[in-house]
């Protein structure tokens, strides 16, 4: 008798069992699409990503351009390092020798000043090694400034004294006590020079 009862039960409860499943399942495609609709990102959303990428694409560029401006600056900075290393290389030397060149130039203006046979010998050769001195700076870009009747020019000359002079425009340079030097254009000694000034 029991057996019967629990018999008849069974198939009341598969039954059941069935139907809650066939409800379920018709649940579950309901709640995915439901999901899938909250996830689903919205066009505002995505251009404002997209505002937000191509923000960062233009800054990464921006950087790179920076970067290739700071390299080429940097390589012109070390070609000009190098190129004035090679053009006033020789500036301390060069300085070092003008002393030898005033010398040589004393000795040739005293020996002009003695009449003698002797003494004019020697002349023509303090003379010519002179020559061939300045010649050989003149070879590696030392150049002499003698500014005699030019405007005075205070980046290569200086005025040890101020003459007043009719005949000159004031501010000329009427004598040189001592020549001035560049190298390759660059100041090496600046010429002593005495400078006109207005007659009073």
């Amino acid at each position: 008798m029991v057996n019967e009862e629990a018999a008849s039960a069974r198939p009341e409860q598969d039954e059941a069992t069935a139907t809650a499943g066939q409800t379920d399942a018709q649940a579950q495609p309901g709640a995915a699409q439901a999901q899938a609709e909250l996830e689903a990102p919205t066009i505002p959303a995505l251009e404002a990503e997209i505002a937000q990428l191509m923000a960062k694409v233009n800054e990464q560029a921006e950087s790179v351009l920076r970067a290739q401006a700071e390299m080429q600056n940097v390589r012109r900075r070390a070609e000009r390092d190098v190129e004035n290393a090679h053009r006033y290389a020789l500036d301390k030397f060069s300085a070092d020798l003008l002393p030898i060149v005033d010398s040589l130039e004393r000795a040739l203006d005293a020996a002009a000043q003695i009449d003698n046979e002797a003494v004019k010998g020697m002349r023509d050769g303090i003379e010519l090694t002179l020559k061939m001195f300045v010649d050989t700076l003149a070879k590696h870009g030392v150049q002499q400034l003698n500014p005699v009747g030019q405007p005075f020019n205070p980046e290569f000359h200086q005025a040890m004294s101020m003459v007043p002079n009719a005949e000159m425009a004031p501010n000329s340079v009427l004598a040189v006590m001592q020549r001035g030097y560049t190298l390759n254009g660059r100041l090496v000694r600046p010429a002593m020079v005495v400078v006109t000034k207005a007659a009073s």
